[in-house]
């Protein structure tokens, strides 16, 4: 009977561990289509499908409600349901053409993997890009679990928040001009990230 239970134990732990993958193995994957795409001779000649196909990879493992949400703060509660909608569809934007912009410029950079730290439904993967000039800078994604999938919720480049930053910004620009100026800033922005 204590073998049978065992190995029923056994068997329970292996089926978990292959359903809930670590945050780590979410990210590698995630960077290593993007990298792929990035890699893509074909994609390359047609700007619009790469951008597209980079959109997304990304908005697997991003959770732009949440990093719009924190990114809002202390406003977020003021919005209505539908402002919050409009918020987030425009700050889920923002990221994907800033990200994606950022990513096009890859030139066989090395991501190095360092460590995976876990605080129950949170994570924080860390890793460093390596530069053909052996130049390093941190980047690390925090992540929370979101019913067996882990999703990340803010990037953290060489210590800087990305949310905080955006949080910070945004709260300056809700203090000084209203909620209304800051949403014609993003309407902006997202048309000149989205321009070629």
């Amino acid at each position: 009977m204590l073998k049978r239970i065992i190995v029923i134990v056994i068997a329970a732990l292996f089926t978990a561990a292959h359903v809930f993958a670590a945050p780590i193995d979410d990210v590698k994957k995630t960077v290593d289509e993007v990298v792929r795409i990035v890699a893509d001779k074909e994609m390359k000649k047609n700007e619009h499908k790469r951008r597209q196909a980079l959109k997304k990879t990304i908005s697997i493992i991003f959770d732009y409600g949440e990093m719009a949400k924190r990114s809002l703060g202390k406003h977020w509660n003021d919005r209505t349901a539908a402002e919050k909608k409009q918020f987030t569809e425009l700050f889920a934007t923002l990221l994907e053409n800033s990200y994606a912009g950022k990513i096009e410029s890859y030139n066989n950079e090395k991501i190095v993997y360092i460590k995976e730290i876990h605080d129950d439904d949170h994570a924080e993967v860390k890793s460093k890009v390596v530069t053909a000039k052996r130049d390093e800078f941190t980047l690390d994604y925090r992540m929370q679990n979101q019913n067996g999938k882990w999703m990340v919720y803010d990037v953290v480049i060489e210590g800087i928040s990305l949310v905080s930053n955006y949080r910070s910004q945004f709260n300056k620009i809700i203090t000084t001009s209203g909620y209304g100026e800051l949403l014609k800033k993003l309407q902006t922005k997202s048309d000149e990230l989205k321009a070629p």
